[in-house]
């Protein structure tokens, strides 16, 4: 990911990029996130785990991320014997998406205000005495 605004603009970026922009998700995050868009269906972690070839501890540190920032949930499913497991699936796309924009909305608010800060404090540079001779 770039290291700043400025570089981030410079650079090109895939829809998909937002997950790392808004939210610091890293590139298997947005692998397991992709493959939970295309399979279409609920999967376990371990399932998750064999589509991206990585440990089921990895795939699992992913998807609680990809939890945390709201694009995939979880729900439990219970055995008839007792006990239970989880599977997750992709969160709906239109919600995501207007849950990032008002994140831009309120981080472009935010911006503007702090410009506005700056300006209030760096913008009028003081009267310098002319030099003497």
């Amino acid at each position: 990911m770039a290291d700043s605004m400025s570089e981030m603009l410079r650079a090109d970026m895939e829809c998909e990029g937002l997950l790392e922009c808004f939210h610091d998700l890293k590139a298997l995050d947005r692998e397991i996130f992709e493959v939970l868009c295309e399979r279409g269906e609920s999967l376990t972690v371990d399932e998750i785990a064999d589509e991206v070839g990585r440990e089921r501890s990895t795939a699992y540190r992913s998807v609680q991320r990809l939890l945390q920032a709201g694009f995939i949930r979880k729900e439990q499913v219970n055995y008839e014997q007792g006990g239970y497991y989880h599977v997750y699936e992709p969160r709906d796309g239109e919600e995501i998406a207007q849950e990032l924009q008002r994140t831009l909305n309120d981080w472009y608010a935010k911006m503007g205000t702090l410009i506005g800060e700056f300006e209030q404090k760096y913008g009028e540079t003081p009267e310098r005495a002319p030099a003497e001779d």
